[in-house]
């Protein structure tokens, strides 16, 4: 099965259809020979209703929703500017505003694909023309247009979580154990948070360290920033991610609910900076109601009754915020910007529920076939116990990054492979960042690294393949590095969550 899985992957059939077909097809064969009870498929329909049920898949969509209007809007363009400046000319200074930019950028989108071409469009002609090397410039745009999958609030996170949470459920209680503690998305997005920005203080070690300029490159003046311009293009995107992560990491707000936050707060900005007169003060209220909001919400006034001020507040805000956000699709309509993010998000939500509909069909043949058993069996072979069924696990994805993307592996590996490892006393919080900083050297590592094709597809003809690959081989390097020191340090994924939630 997993065999001619490969094979339709590599044959370039939709992964959706082959993660799907080949399963259905390996169980009809198995089921003629009396290899598989045919019966099992019945399940099929009852799984693809609990997938688009999930309440907590709901924030997967505004999420893309919240990326894709930021990036459209051009207020991600404008902080790159605008730090371009700050940083002043020189190749370190404008490799290290790169990085900065890509990991505030991470924080708000998380979509790989539109932060890399949007940062080949307006940012790899200045790091040039500041003297960095063409293979540099390749590299890090890639490197760091792939953090939104380890940075939180990040879609990856919120597969992982919904996946991590049921498998370790289902293995503990396999186990032995009925009454495991339950992993949230609020639990991988603060165990992420410093392996993620310990990643980003490796790329910023790196290039401080590597960047030079290239001989008889012409440096750029400095331009002046003004405070005033600083604060307004970097304070509402910041704003917007404290109030998201500080919603969620504060225990006031689901995945779900904070991710309605984040798409209506970025709507709200797209909208301000194009719009003028009444509109305009209607929008900025709006905002500053949604923080107030979250400010009840987190003192817990909120739900006071209607005749007390707190209550009154409440709902004067949430009926400000309405207005608000009605007036901001609607002009964001009436300029194109809200279509091509609903089709944008439509693409995107699309694959991803494919991917995790076809999965169920693959995990439900695989348990079919006793394949989970094999797996346990083959775990409790391996010496080291449970670190060798990790390290194993860490091994499979990262081979599996070179031929899959990360949301299949996802899909794929954690299913079938999870439950062997979270049956014992590995953490599921660890294991699951262990996870998501390994998937993202799925994006990077040839020949189907999705952000080389991201990169390759608006990058000038002068920049070769071949300068593309040799510039991520640092990158990767510092992302297995990360990688083990997570291994090493476990406390790293663990001490937040444990600090907010216990």
């Amino acid at each position: 099965m997993f065999l001619g899985l490969f094979a339709a992957i590599l044959s370039g059939i939709p992964a959706m259809l082959a993660i799907a077909g080949v399963p259905l097809a390996t169980a009809w064969i198995a089921g003629q020979f009396g290899f598989f009870n045919l019966s099992l498929l019945s399940l099929f329909p009852a799984r693809v209703w609990g997938v688009m049920t999930n309440t907590l898949l709901m924030a997967v969509p505004l999420f893309v929703l919240m990326g894709v209007v930021l990036e459209r809007s051009g207020l991600a363009e404008r902080m790159l500017r605008v730090l371009a400046r700050l940083m002043g000319g020189s190749p370190r200074g404008m490799a290290l505003s790169v990085l900065l930019f890509s990991t505030v950028i991470a924080a708000s989108t998380g979509i790989i694909g539109a932060t890399i071409v949007m940062l080949v469009m307006i940012a790899l002609k200045p790091m040039m023309e500041a003297g960095i090397h063409r293979r540099q410039a390749a590299g890090l745009i890639t490197a760091s247009g792939t953090l939104g999958q380890i940075v939180p609030p990040s879609i990856v996170l919120v597969l992982l979580g919904d996946q991590i949470g049921n498998t370790y459920l289902e293995a503990q209680q396999s186990a032995g154990n009925f009454a495991p503690d339950a992993v949230s998305v609020a639990d991988l997005f603060a165990g992420a948070l410093l392996p993620g920005l310990l990643l980003v203080g490796l790329y910023a070690l790196w290039l401080a360290v590597s960047v030079r300029p290239v001989s008889g490159a012409a440096h750029a003046p400095r331009e002046p920033v003004s405070a005033s311009e600083v604060a307004f293009t970097f304070l509402p995107p910041m704003l917007l991610i404290l109030a998201v992560l500080g919603s969620i990491l504060g225990g006031v707000a689901t995945a779900t609910e904070a991710a309605g936050l984040g798409a209506v707060g970025a709507l709200l900005m797209a909208a301000f900076v194009q719009v003028r007169g009444v509109e305009r003060w209607l929008i900025g209220l709006a905002g500053v109601s949604a923080f107030a909001l979250v400010g009840l919400r987190v003192t817990g006034l909120d739900r006071a009754a209607l005749d007390t001020p707190a209550g009154m507040l409440a709902a004067l805000a949430a009926v400000v915020i309405g207005l608000g956000a009605l007036a901001a699709v609607l002009r964001l309509w009436q300029r194109g910007l809200a279509g091509e993010a609903m089709v944008e998000t439509i693409k995107v939500s699309g694959m991803v529920f494919g991917i995790v509909i076809a999965a169920s069909m693959l995990a439900l043949v695989f348990r079919g076939l006793h394949g989970d058993q094999t797996v346990a069996h083959l775990m409790d072979a391996l010496p080291g116990d449970e670190i060798g069924a990790v390290l194993l696990v860490m091994a499979v994805v990262f081979v599996l990054g070179f031929i899959l993307d990360a949301v299949e592996i996802i899909y794929i590996v954690v299913p079938l492979l999870g439950p062997a490892v979270l049956m014992g006393e590995v953490s599921p919080v660890w294991f699951a960042v262990l996870l998501a900083m390994n998937l993202q050297t799925s994006f990077l590592t040839p020949p189907f690294g999705f952000a080389l094709f991201y990169f390759r597809s608006v990058a000038p003809p002068t920049i070769t393949t071949f300068d593309i690959y040799r510039g991520v081989i640092p990158f990767v390097l510092l992302q297995l590095l990360a990688l083990a020191i997570l291994f090493a340090f476990p406390a790293l994924a663990t001490w937040l969550p444990g600090l907010f939630f216990q």
